[in-house]
């Protein structure tokens, strides 16, 4: 059966083709417009606000790469650094303890888990701080004996109140990693003679890290901000420092300015590195990564030097 033809149809009647068949008239977004213009005046309302505002801005260039900041700068970092390695070794203990058949083992994880995510960090810091009331001093046999108070330095408070604490949110943080792998990756690796300890370094935490990873990364940028508290506990960093040098300049607001400064520019070069880690461990998640930051940049580049309706 074949369709019948219009004959007498000619070429003008006919849809047109090739590239000027359809005609895309782009859609204008106005409400977009709108809503950038009232936030451009907001921003500027803001700038302008912080400029007529009674502050020396003259002082935080003065003091910005002053040597106690500086040496604050350094001690807030390390402070993280360390605070983190106690977190994750202490959550990914507590994490294994969690998913334990024992339920002794079990119950004291959740116990931990359940005190230190409870209670404020600045809370446990004092407590830490002042258990001398309860431990006049700590006996370690031959090893080391001591007095609490000299023992209990605002170093260590800082660090066992900061690490034990972030260890209650990366056992949390881990023990969803390792429920997020197939059952299945586990039972082939014991049918392949797997032990347990050897399954989880091999098969069960590299495909884990994928989930860990992220939430990992903003674990470091609110530990790096959390470091302030250690300052009740007479520990000096950026903080601490910043408050020091505003109460002999006369510019306390302008140094915690100068502080937030700092803080924006550690926080930032964190987040550039947790954005590669991601990319990273993602590899194996997507057949394709989607392009960097300086990719994009480049590619946008490229476009503009091409003449349009050509090819480069």
């Amino acid at each position: 059966m074949t369709a019948d033809i219009d004959k007498t149809a000619g070429p003008k009647d006919l849809p047109p083709s090739g590239a000027q068949a359809v005609r895309a008239i782009p859609v204008r977004h106005y409400g977009r417009y709108v809503t950038a213009l009232i936030a451009i005046a907001l921003l500027a309302a803001i700038i302008y606000a912080f400029g007529q505002g009674k502050i020396n801005w003259h002082a935080v260039p003065d003091y910005f790469f002053d040597d106690r900041i500086m040496t604050g700068v350094g001690k807030t970092l390390l402070l993280t650094v360390l605070s983190m390695l106690i977190g994750i070794v202490g959550g990914i203990v507590l994490a294994v303890m969690r998913l334990s058949k024992n339920p002794v083992t079990s119950a004291i994880a959740w116990f931990y888990i359940w005190f230190f995510r409870g209670t404020p960090v600045l809370v446990q810091l004092f407590l830490w701080f002042n258990l001398g009331l309860v431990f006049e001093y700590i006996n370690l046999g031959p090893i080391y004996k001591n007095y609490w108070s000299d023992f209990m330095t605002p170093l260590l408070t800082a660090l066992l109140g900061l690490g034990l604490n972030e260890a209650a949110y990366m056992a949390e943080i881990c023990r969803a990693g390792l429920l997020a792998v197939d059952e299945g990756q586990t039972e082939a690796a014991h049918a392949l003679g797997m032990s347990h300890g050897k399954t989880l370094r091999r098969i069960i935490i590299p495909q884990a890290m994928r989930v860990i990873v992220p939430p990992t990364g903003n674990e470091v940028i609110n530990m790096l901000k959390t470091t302030s508290l250690v300052a009740a506990v007479q520990y000096p960093e950026l903080f601490r420092y910043a408050q020091d040098i505003g109460q002999v300049s006369g510019a306390p607001v302008e140094m915690y300015f100068l502080a937030a400064a700092w803080y924006l520019i550690m926080t930032s070069v964190l987040s550039v590195g947790q954005y590669y880690i991601e990319r990273y461990y993602a590899r194996g998640s997507s057949r394709s990564l989607p392009p960097t930051p300086w990719q994009k940049v480049k590619a946008n580049m490229l476009s503009l030097g091409r003449p349009k309706g050509g090819m480069a």
